[in-house]
Protein backbone atom coordinates (compact mmCIF):
# COMPACT_ATOMS: atom_id res chain seq x y z
CA UNK A 1 0.00 0.00 0.00
CA UNK A 2 1.45 3.40 -1.03
CA UNK A 3 1.61 6.43 1.29
CA UNK A 4 -1.44 8.10 -0.32
CA UNK A 5 -3.69 5.09 0.18
CA UNK A 6 -2.38 4.55 3.71
CA UNK A 7 -3.19 8.16 4.59
CA UNK A 8 -6.74 7.85 3.23
CA UNK A 9 -7.31 4.64 5.21
CA UNK A 10 -6.10 6.34 8.37
CA UNK A 11 -8.50 9.27 7.83
CA UNK A 12 -11.44 6.86 7.35
CA UNK A 13 -10.63 5.03 10.60
CA UNK A 14 -10.30 8.34 12.46
CA UNK A 15 -13.69 9.54 11.11
CA UNK A 16 -15.34 6.26 12.13
CA UNK A 17 -13.93 6.51 15.67
CA UNK A 18 -15.22 10.10 15.97
CA UNK A 19 -18.71 8.99 14.96
CA UNK A 20 -18.67 6.18 17.54
CA UNK A 21 -17.56 8.58 20.31
CA UNK A 22 -20.16 11.18 19.31
CA UNK A 23 -22.93 8.57 19.40
CA UNK A 24 -21.82 7.40 22.85
CA UNK A 25 -21.80 10.98 24.23
CA UNK A 26 -25.23 11.70 22.76
CA UNK A 27 -26.65 8.50 24.27
CA UNK A 28 -25.16 9.36 27.67
CA UNK A 29 -26.70 12.85 27.57
CA UNK A 30 -30.08 11.34 26.94
CA UNK A 31 -29.67 9.26 30.08
CA UNK A 32 -29.37 12.26 32.41
CA UNK A 33 -30.49 12.07 36.02
CA UNK A 34 -34.30 12.12 36.25
CA UNK A 35 -36.11 15.07 37.75
CA UNK A 36 -38.61 14.66 40.60
CA UNK A 37 -41.53 13.89 38.26
CA UNK A 38 -39.50 11.22 36.44
CA UNK A 39 -38.45 9.79 39.81
CA UNK A 40 -42.08 9.60 40.91
CA UNK A 41 -43.08 7.80 37.71
CA UNK A 42 -40.21 5.36 38.20
CA UNK A 43 -41.25 4.69 41.80
CA UNK A 44 -44.84 4.07 40.79
CA UNK A 45 -44.00 1.81 37.85
CA UNK A 46 -41.13 -0.17 39.39
CA UNK A 47 -41.98 -3.81 40.08
CA UNK A 48 -41.50 -4.86 43.68
CA UNK A 49 -38.50 -7.11 43.17
CA UNK A 50 -35.16 -7.46 44.90
CA UNK A 51 -31.76 -8.59 43.56
CA UNK A 52 -30.57 -12.13 44.24
CA UNK A 53 -27.09 -13.61 44.19
CA UNK A 54 -25.52 -14.38 40.79
CA UNK A 55 -27.85 -12.02 38.94
CA UNK A 56 -31.57 -11.89 38.25
CA UNK A 57 -34.41 -10.89 40.55
CA UNK A 58 -36.94 -12.59 42.76
CA UNK A 59 -40.30 -11.26 43.98
CA UNK A 60 -39.89 -9.10 47.09
CA UNK A 61 -41.36 -10.26 50.36
CA UNK A 62 -45.00 -9.16 50.35
CA UNK A 63 -45.18 -7.76 53.87
CA UNK A 64 -48.45 -6.50 55.28
CA UNK A 65 -48.44 -4.09 58.21
CA UNK A 66 -51.08 -4.04 60.93
CA UNK A 67 -52.05 -2.18 64.10
CA UNK A 68 -54.52 -3.11 66.79
CA UNK A 69 -55.01 -4.50 70.26
CA UNK A 70 -55.24 -7.63 72.37
CA UNK A 71 -57.79 -7.18 75.14
CA UNK A 72 -57.10 -3.84 76.82
CA UNK A 73 -53.50 -3.77 75.59
CA UNK A 74 -53.40 -1.15 72.85
CA UNK A 75 -50.51 -0.09 70.65
CA UNK A 76 -49.83 -3.44 69.02
CA UNK A 77 -47.89 -3.32 65.74
CA UNK A 78 -47.64 -6.42 63.54
CA UNK A 79 -46.16 -7.39 60.20
CA UNK A 80 -47.04 -10.56 58.31
CA UNK A 81 -45.96 -12.24 55.09
CA UNK A 82 -48.40 -14.68 53.48
CA UNK A 83 -47.29 -17.31 50.96
CA UNK A 84 -50.19 -19.58 50.03
CA UNK A 85 -51.75 -20.64 53.30
CA UNK A 86 -48.56 -20.05 55.34
CA UNK A 87 -47.96 -16.96 57.51
CA UNK A 88 -44.73 -15.68 59.07
CA UNK A 89 -43.97 -12.44 60.82
CA UNK A 90 -43.71 -10.72 64.18
CA UNK A 91 -45.40 -8.19 66.45
CA UNK A 92 -44.60 -6.01 69.44
CA UNK A 93 -46.28 -3.71 71.91
CA UNK A 94 -45.15 -0.12 71.51
CA UNK A 95 -44.80 0.32 75.29
CA UNK A 96 -42.53 -2.72 75.56
CA UNK A 97 -40.75 -2.94 72.21
CA UNK A 98 -39.78 -6.63 72.43
CA UNK A 99 -40.50 -8.42 69.15
CA UNK A 100 -42.46 -11.67 69.26
CA UNK A 101 -42.14 -14.08 66.32
CA UNK A 102 -45.23 -15.44 64.56
CA UNK A 103 -45.89 -18.56 62.47
CA UNK A 104 -49.25 -19.87 61.30
CA UNK A 105 -51.79 -20.59 58.60
CA UNK A 106 -54.98 -19.35 56.93
CA UNK A 107 -57.22 -22.07 55.53
CA UNK A 108 -59.64 -21.90 52.58
CA UNK A 109 -62.43 -20.73 54.90
CA UNK A 110 -60.29 -17.81 56.15
CA UNK A 111 -59.73 -19.41 59.55
CA UNK A 112 -56.57 -17.95 61.06
CA UNK A 113 -54.16 -19.68 63.45
CA UNK A 114 -51.00 -17.82 64.52
CA UNK A 115 -48.60 -19.19 67.09
CA UNK A 116 -46.24 -16.79 68.83
CA UNK A 117 -42.71 -17.47 70.15
CA UNK A 118 -40.29 -15.54 72.35
CA UNK A 119 -36.59 -14.98 71.60
CA UNK A 120 -35.65 -18.40 73.02
CA UNK A 121 -38.15 -20.16 70.71
CA UNK A 122 -40.64 -20.96 73.46
CA UNK A 123 -44.29 -20.70 72.43
CA UNK A 124 -46.02 -18.01 74.47
CA UNK A 125 -49.46 -17.77 72.90
CA UNK A 126 -51.77 -18.42 69.96
CA UNK A 127 -54.17 -16.30 67.89
CA UNK A 128 -57.32 -18.01 66.58
CA UNK A 129 -59.81 -16.08 64.48
CA UNK A 130 -60.68 -14.90 60.98
CA UNK A 131 -58.65 -13.36 58.16
CA UNK A 132 -61.13 -11.00 56.45
CA UNK A 133 -60.50 -9.05 53.24
CA UNK A 134 -62.61 -5.96 52.57
CA UNK A 135 -64.31 -6.33 49.17
CA UNK A 136 -64.00 -2.60 48.39
CA UNK A 137 -60.39 -1.72 49.18
CA UNK A 138 -58.76 -5.14 49.69
CA UNK A 139 -57.57 -4.26 53.18
CA UNK A 140 -57.25 -7.09 55.70
CA UNK A 141 -58.72 -7.34 59.20
CA UNK A 142 -57.85 -9.96 61.80
CA UNK A 143 -60.20 -10.71 64.70
CA UNK A 144 -60.70 -13.47 67.21
CA UNK A 145 -59.26 -14.69 70.51
CA UNK A 146 -55.71 -14.83 71.84
CA UNK A 147 -54.84 -17.40 74.51
CA UNK A 148 -51.83 -18.92 76.15
CA UNK A 149 -50.67 -22.21 74.55
CA UNK A 150 -52.71 -24.13 77.15
CA UNK A 151 -55.89 -22.21 76.27
CA UNK A 152 -55.90 -20.09 79.44
CA UNK A 153 -56.02 -16.28 79.77
CA UNK A 154 -58.31 -15.64 76.80
CA UNK A 155 -58.46 -12.11 75.32
CA UNK A 156 -60.16 -10.67 72.23
CA UNK A 157 -57.84 -9.33 69.53
CA UNK A 158 -58.73 -6.83 66.80
CA UNK A 159 -56.08 -5.96 64.24
CA UNK A 160 -56.40 -4.03 60.96
CA UNK A 161 -54.06 -3.58 58.02
CA UNK A 162 -52.36 -0.28 57.35
CA UNK A 163 -51.79 0.92 53.78
CA UNK A 164 -48.00 0.74 54.02
CA UNK A 165 -46.31 -0.15 50.72
CA UNK A 166 -42.62 0.62 51.13
CA UNK A 167 -40.50 -1.53 48.81
CA UNK A 168 -37.41 -1.28 51.03
CA UNK A 169 -36.75 -2.14 54.70
CA UNK A 170 -38.47 0.99 56.02
CA UNK A 171 -40.97 0.67 58.86
CA UNK A 172 -43.30 3.07 60.64
CA UNK A 173 -42.90 3.04 64.40
CA UNK A 174 -44.90 4.94 67.00
CA UNK A 175 -43.05 7.39 69.24
CA UNK A 176 -44.64 8.44 72.51
CA UNK A 177 -44.82 11.45 74.78
CA UNK A 178 -46.27 10.62 78.19
CA UNK A 179 -46.52 12.91 81.18
CA UNK A 180 -48.47 12.90 84.45
CA UNK A 181 -48.16 16.20 86.30
CA UNK A 182 -49.59 15.74 89.80
CA UNK A 183 -49.00 19.35 90.81
CA UNK A 184 -50.87 20.92 87.89
CA UNK A 185 -53.29 17.99 87.54
CA UNK A 186 -52.85 17.09 83.90
CA UNK A 187 -51.90 14.08 81.79
CA UNK A 188 -50.40 13.86 78.32
CA UNK A 189 -50.59 10.68 76.23
CA UNK A 190 -49.33 11.25 72.69
CA UNK A 191 -48.33 8.88 69.91
CA UNK A 192 -46.89 9.98 66.55
CA UNK A 193 -45.30 8.17 63.57
CA UNK A 194 -41.64 8.03 62.62
CA UNK A 195 -39.93 6.22 59.75
CA UNK A 196 -37.37 3.71 60.95
CA UNK A 197 -34.61 1.74 59.24
CA UNK A 198 -32.01 2.88 56.69
CA UNK A 199 -33.87 6.18 56.25
CA UNK A 200 -32.85 8.42 53.30
CA UNK A 201 -32.42 12.18 54.00
CA UNK A 202 -35.85 13.13 52.61
CA UNK A 203 -37.51 10.51 54.81
CA UNK A 204 -35.71 12.01 57.79
CA UNK A 205 -37.23 15.38 56.85
CA UNK A 206 -40.64 13.79 57.33
CA UNK A 207 -39.61 12.57 60.79
CA UNK A 208 -38.44 16.00 61.79
CA UNK A 209 -41.53 17.72 60.42
CA UNK A 210 -43.94 15.42 62.27
CA UNK A 211 -41.96 15.68 65.49
CA UNK A 212 -41.99 19.49 65.32
CA UNK A 213 -45.75 19.64 64.68
CA UNK A 214 -46.59 17.30 67.55
CA UNK A 215 -44.11 18.88 69.96
CA UNK A 216 -45.65 22.30 69.32
CA UNK A 217 -49.12 20.96 70.21
CA UNK A 218 -47.80 19.43 73.41
CA UNK A 219 -45.91 22.58 74.40
CA UNK A 220 -49.00 24.74 73.79
CA UNK A 221 -50.99 22.45 76.10
CA UNK A 222 -48.31 22.59 78.80
CA UNK A 223 -48.27 26.38 78.52
CA UNK A 224 -52.03 26.61 78.99
CA UNK A 225 -51.76 24.36 82.07
CA UNK A 226 -49.14 26.63 83.61
CA UNK A 227 -51.34 29.66 82.99
CA UNK A 228 -54.40 28.27 84.78
CA UNK A 229 -55.38 30.00 88.01
CA UNK A 230 -54.82 28.43 91.42
CA UNK A 231 -58.60 28.27 91.89
CA UNK A 232 -58.84 25.86 88.99
CA UNK A 233 -56.42 23.51 90.74
CA UNK A 234 -58.96 22.97 93.51
CA UNK A 235 -61.20 21.14 91.04
CA UNK A 236 -61.47 17.39 91.58
CA UNK A 237 -61.12 16.72 87.86
CA UNK A 238 -57.91 17.17 85.95
CA UNK A 239 -57.01 18.04 82.39
CA UNK A 240 -55.67 15.77 79.69
CA UNK A 241 -54.37 15.74 76.14
CA UNK A 242 -54.07 12.82 73.74
CA UNK A 243 -52.94 12.36 70.14
CA UNK A 244 -53.12 9.21 68.03
CA UNK A 245 -52.51 8.63 64.34
CA UNK A 246 -53.71 6.63 61.35
CA UNK A 247 -51.64 5.92 58.24
CA UNK A 248 -53.81 6.59 55.18
CA UNK A 249 -51.07 5.61 52.71
CA UNK A 250 -47.30 5.16 52.83
CA UNK A 251 -45.29 4.59 49.64
CA UNK A 252 -41.72 5.22 48.52
CA UNK A 253 -42.74 8.60 47.11
CA UNK A 254 -45.34 9.90 49.58
CA UNK A 255 -46.92 9.38 52.97
CA UNK A 256 -50.30 10.57 54.25
CA UNK A 257 -51.02 10.46 57.99
CA UNK A 258 -54.00 11.68 60.01
CA UNK A 259 -53.39 12.88 63.56
CA UNK A 260 -56.44 12.83 65.83
CA UNK A 261 -56.13 15.04 68.90
CA UNK A 262 -58.38 15.19 71.92
CA UNK A 263 -58.17 17.36 75.03
CA UNK A 264 -60.14 18.22 78.13
CA UNK A 265 -59.62 21.29 80.30
CA UNK A 266 -60.91 20.93 83.85
CA UNK A 267 -64.12 22.81 84.37
CA UNK A 268 -65.13 22.59 80.71
CA UNK A 269 -68.54 21.23 79.69
CA UNK A 270 -67.08 18.63 77.33
CA UNK A 271 -63.80 17.58 75.72
CA UNK A 272 -62.49 18.95 72.44
CA UNK A 273 -61.35 17.00 69.40
CA UNK A 274 -59.66 17.93 66.16
CA UNK A 275 -57.85 16.35 63.23
CA UNK A 276 -54.64 17.38 61.56
CA UNK A 277 -53.10 15.75 58.52
CA UNK A 278 -49.57 15.45 57.25
CA UNK A 279 -49.27 14.74 53.53
CA UNK A 280 -45.58 14.59 52.68
CA UNK A 281 -43.68 14.36 49.40
CA UNK A 282 -40.85 11.92 50.22
CA UNK A 283 -39.07 12.50 46.91
CA UNK A 284 -38.66 16.24 47.39
CA UNK A 285 -38.73 16.19 51.19
CA UNK A 286 -41.55 18.67 51.77
CA UNK A 287 -45.23 18.82 52.81
CA UNK A 288 -47.85 18.55 50.08
CA UNK A 289 -50.52 21.18 49.59
CA UNK A 290 -53.95 20.24 48.30
CA UNK A 291 -53.24 22.30 45.17
CA UNK A 292 -50.18 20.16 44.42
CA UNK A 293 -52.29 17.16 43.36
CA UNK A 294 -54.37 19.07 40.81
CA UNK A 295 -53.70 20.62 37.42
CA UNK A 296 -52.69 24.31 37.47
CA UNK A 297 -55.77 26.53 37.38
CA UNK A 298 -58.18 23.69 38.16
CA UNK A 299 -61.18 24.63 40.29
CA UNK A 300 -60.59 21.72 42.61
CA UNK A 301 -62.22 23.30 45.69
CA UNK A 302 -65.49 23.76 43.84
CA UNK A 303 -65.43 20.14 42.62
CA UNK A 304 -64.59 18.71 46.05
CA UNK A 305 -67.11 20.97 47.79
CA UNK A 306 -69.97 19.99 45.49
CA UNK A 307 -69.30 16.30 46.08
CA UNK A 308 -68.84 16.74 49.85
CA UNK A 309 -72.05 18.73 50.33
CA UNK A 310 -74.10 16.17 48.42
CA UNK A 311 -72.56 13.26 50.33
CA UNK A 312 -72.94 14.90 53.76
CA UNK A 313 -76.63 15.51 53.08
CA UNK A 314 -77.01 11.86 52.08
CA UNK A 315 -75.25 10.72 55.25
CA UNK A 316 -77.43 12.99 57.36
CA UNK A 317 -80.65 11.54 55.95
CA UNK A 318 -79.39 8.04 56.70
CA UNK A 319 -78.58 9.04 60.30
CA UNK A 320 -81.82 10.70 61.38
CA UNK A 321 -80.95 14.11 59.98
CA UNK A 322 -78.56 15.39 62.66
CA UNK A 323 -77.00 17.82 60.17
CA UNK A 324 -78.87 20.82 58.79
CA UNK A 325 -78.51 21.63 55.10
CA UNK A 326 -77.56 25.26 55.80
CA UNK A 327 -74.77 24.23 58.19
CA UNK A 328 -73.45 21.69 55.71
CA UNK A 329 -73.43 24.22 52.88
CA UNK A 330 -71.52 26.73 55.00
CA UNK A 331 -69.01 24.35 56.61
CA UNK A 332 -68.29 22.49 53.36
CA UNK A 333 -68.32 25.52 51.04
CA UNK A 334 -65.35 25.88 48.63
CA UNK A 335 -63.30 27.90 51.12
CA UNK A 336 -59.66 26.81 51.67
CA UNK A 337 -60.13 26.92 55.46
CA UNK A 338 -62.79 24.17 55.16
CA UNK A 339 -60.40 21.79 53.40
CA UNK A 340 -57.24 21.77 55.49
CA UNK A 341 -57.75 18.23 56.80
CA UNK A 342 -57.44 15.81 53.88
CA UNK A 343 -55.72 12.48 53.36
CA UNK A 344 -54.61 10.44 50.37
CA UNK A 345 -56.05 6.92 50.18
CA UNK A 346 -56.10 4.24 47.48
CA UNK A 347 -59.72 4.98 46.59
CA UNK A 348 -59.93 8.75 46.88
CA UNK A 349 -59.27 11.88 48.91
CA UNK A 350 -60.47 11.62 52.49
CA UNK A 351 -61.94 14.93 53.72
CA UNK A 352 -62.36 15.47 57.48
CA UNK A 353 -64.80 17.93 59.04
CA UNK A 354 -64.20 18.48 62.77
CA UNK A 355 -67.02 18.81 65.30
CA UNK A 356 -69.05 22.03 64.85
CA UNK A 357 -67.86 22.52 61.25
CA UNK A 358 -70.85 21.01 59.46
CA UNK A 359 -73.09 20.14 62.39
CA UNK A 360 -73.63 20.39 66.15
CA UNK A 361 -71.16 19.01 68.69
CA UNK A 362 -73.48 16.09 69.39
CA UNK A 363 -73.14 14.95 65.76
CA UNK A 364 -69.37 14.68 66.17
CA UNK A 365 -66.79 14.93 63.38
CA UNK A 366 -67.83 14.01 59.84
CA UNK A 367 -65.89 12.65 56.88
CA UNK A 368 -66.31 12.21 53.14
CA UNK A 369 -64.32 10.07 50.72
CA UNK A 370 -64.18 11.79 47.33
CA UNK A 371 -63.43 9.02 44.79
CA UNK A 372 -60.72 9.64 42.23
CA UNK A 373 -63.28 8.94 39.51
CA UNK A 374 -64.97 12.23 40.49
CA UNK A 375 -61.65 14.10 40.25
CA UNK A 376 -59.91 12.42 37.32
CA UNK A 377 -60.40 15.35 34.91
CA UNK A 378 -58.53 17.79 37.16
CA UNK A 379 -55.88 15.64 38.88
CA UNK A 380 -52.32 16.07 37.67
CA UNK A 381 -51.49 12.82 35.85
CA UNK A 382 -47.79 13.22 36.78
CA UNK A 383 -48.59 14.33 40.33
CA UNK A 384 -48.51 12.42 43.62
CA UNK A 385 -51.89 10.70 43.10
CA UNK A 386 -51.90 10.43 39.31
CA UNK A 387 -51.21 6.70 39.49
CA UNK A 388 -54.44 6.09 41.41
CA UNK A 389 -56.56 7.80 38.77
CA UNK A 390 -55.25 5.39 36.17
CA UNK A 391 -56.41 2.46 38.31
CA UNK A 392 -60.02 3.63 38.62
Amino acid sequence: MNAKNLNMTFRKITLLLCLVVAFAVLNACQRKAPDSQQQRATVEAAPQTQPVAFGGTTPAVDLKYFRGSIGSALGLQMKLNRVGDKLTGSYFYQKIGTRIDLRGTVDQNSNLVLEEFDASGKQTGVFRGLWTVDKDDGMIALAGNWTRPDGEKKAIFSIHQEAIEFTGPIEIVAKQIKENNQKLKYEIDVEYPQLSGPVPPNFEKFNQYVKEQVTKEVNDFRKSMNEQSNDDLDSETGSDMGIGYTVAIARDDLISVQLDAGSYYRGAAHPNSSSEVINFDLINGKPLRLADVFKPGAKYLQTISAYAIKDLKRQSKENEGMLEDSTIEEGASPDPKNYQSWTITKKGLGINFDAYQVGPYAAGPQSVLVPYSALKEIIRPDGPIGTYVNLQ
